[in-house]
């Protein structure tokens, strides 16, 4: 059912031709709504959650932002299915874990998606590749003001947005950006910026969000407050959080090449020559190659053209992908012996690493 999705020619985190960020990979801002007199999906029953479904879908399906966008049945996708959906972060785990009458909108770009009956009646998401704060902040406010025309929103004066989970009251806004943050990993200094980011009220969780690993050295770094301040204070605030870890992250790179530039060349380089031979390769060890490679186009060493090439293998290496394109049924090491034939196909179109440019950046 979602093979208009993969094999999309428009999706924003795969197969955009923006010029990308050495730090930032996306910019998602999420707003959580629920209609007035109406039990939370926790607590709805399944005939209540159906009407739910189907009363906002009448309404989602007349924006202007979802025109010849996809509506998904989640009863109606397969496990892998969804998995290939989280793995391009346009559904949660959580909404693959939901009940009768649970579904998602997906736009043509897929740079919006809309979660029906997830942990709230809707949950709204906005995203684009690199750092886009403000945009994306522009783009889901106006998305929300057109469906406020058309559903009766549960609010009150007091606690701003009524949400199933108390820490979402307020605003319900929870604004994150994707981060490659290899310095402050390689470093030893990824700790104190989560400590230190912790007592702003800001987040710091893997890839896919709770629970998950930061593989890759990629980190999902999000505001934890809603209640007590406006949507343009947290963003104000968000900003500023989000510029202070790129400089340090930077910081940390330039640092780390001074004082181990011939570890750190021989890292990137053993991993561009396993990326181009290697036969067998699980997801976490080629996210982890790849980062490097990131690393590489960061200093110079690969064309700033093949960013978009190293962002997009991120997505397509996940195992939920390799699967997909390869067959439901595959056992999980013929998943790995795939994804590196992938990763040899797609390396080997690459131009070798030019080492004499990072002398000009260090």
């Amino acid at each position: 059912m979602i093979e208009s999705i993969i094999k999309s020619d428009n999706a924003e985190l795969t197969q955009s031709t923006k010029k990308g960020s050495p730090v930032v990979l996306s910019t998602r801002v999420r707003l959580a709504r629920n209609l007035v007199g109406t039990p939370f999906p926790e607590r709805a029953s399944s005939a209540q959650r159906s009407d739910i479904m189907t009363t906002c879908a009448d309404q989602i399906t007349n924006l202007p932002q979802l025109k010849q966008g996809a509506f998904f049945d989640m009863s109606e996708l397969s496990d892998l299915e969804k998995q290939v959906l989280v793995e391009r972060h346009l559904i949660s785990r959580e909404l693959c874990e939901a009940k009768a009458g649970s579904a998602v909108f997906i736009n043509k770009d897929q740079t919006c998606s809309v979660m029906i009956n997830e942990e709230d009646h809707l949950r709204i998401q906005f995203l684009k590749t690199g750092f886009s704060l403000r945009s994306v902040w522009k783009q889901i406010d106006r998305f929300d003001t057109s469906l406020e025309g058309s559903l009766d929103i549960a609010f009150s004066r007091e606690f701003g947005y009524l949400t199933a989970c108390p820490t979402n009251l307020g605003t319900a806004l929870r604004a994150s950006v994707m981060m490659h943050l290899p310095g402050l990993v390689i470093s030893d200094h990824m700790e104190k910026v989560i400590r230190a980011v912790n007592q702003l009220g800001i987040t710091v969780r893997g890839l896919f969000g709770e629970g998950s690993d930061a593989t890759g050295h990629v980190f999902q770094i999000s505001n934890q407050q809603t209640l007590g301040e406006s949507e343009e204070q947290i963003m104000s605030r968000l900003r500023s959080v989000f510029k202070s870890i790129i400089d340090h992250e930077i910081n940390a790179r330039f640092k780390y090449l001074e004082e181990n530039r011939a570890r750190l060349l021989d890292q990137i380089g053993r991993a561009f020559g396993v990326l181009q031979n290697a036969h067998v390769l699980n997801s976490n060890e080629a996210l982890n190659l790849l980062s490097l490679m990131r690393l590489a186009v960061d200093f110079g060493m690969l064309p700033e053209d093949n960013r978009c090439d190293v962002d997009r293998l991120f997505i397509e290496c996940q195992p939920g992908h390799i699967q997909h394109a390869a067959g439901e049924g595959i056992e999980p090491s013929a998943r790995d012996l795939c994804r590196a034939d992938k990763l040899r196909r797609e390396f080997a179109q690459l131009p070798a690493l030019d080492f004499d440019k990072v002398g000009n950046l260090a």
